[in-house]
């Protein structure tokens, strides 16, 4: 780690609605509810609160509510996402996205239900030719829910077909 580095410190939270400042997402699909710590080119600390509300446990499971996998991955993208625009000082506003572009290594280690509060974390490991490579996870009340490596690429919004 660099001087520089080491003494970068974590900027203030993010509230909803300079989260939508940010990502392009939107209901149901805007899944971070709040940055709590962020430090451009190294890491974010957001959350997703899981309400009994939302539409995914209308099919997934009735009877036994469980948040699925895919929106876990897609809630630790949205975080990575808005660490790399804050990153790069831009916003989908600017013509640009963040776009999967691979996960790896992903594991559930628990199940996720109404009520929890999935706490995302993300960490920047290399970027390459507009590649981003993250290390994220997620966790409830401290434990392990999901971890993944997602590989992103930042494109030109009007590129994207």
């Amino acid at each position: 780690m660099t001087e520089n580095n080491m003494n970068k410190e974590a900027s203030g939270a993010l509230d909803i609605n300079q989260i939508m400042q940010i990502l392009p997402h939107r209901y149901p699909l805007l899944l971070v509810d709040r940055v709590l710590e962020l430090v451009e080119g190294e890491r974010i600390l957001a959350y997703k609160n899981i309400t009994t509300n939302e539409d995914v446990f209308n099919g997934h499971f009735p009877g036994a509510p469980i948040f699925p996998g895919v929106m876990m991955i897609e809630a630790l993208a949205q975080a990575s996402g808005i660490l790399g625009f804050k990153t790069t000082n831009t916003t989908a506003d600017d013509g640009k996205l963040y776009l999967f572009a691979g996960v790896d290594k992903v594991r559930f280690k628990r199940p996720v239900t109404p009520g929890d509060q999935l706490m995302l974390e993300s960490r920047v490991v290399a970027v390459k030719r507009n590649i981003w490579r993250f290390e994220t996870r997620a966790t409830v009340d401290g434990k392990l829910a999901c971890e993944a490596t997602l590989l992103c690429a930042y494109q030109d919004r009007d590129k994207v077909q």
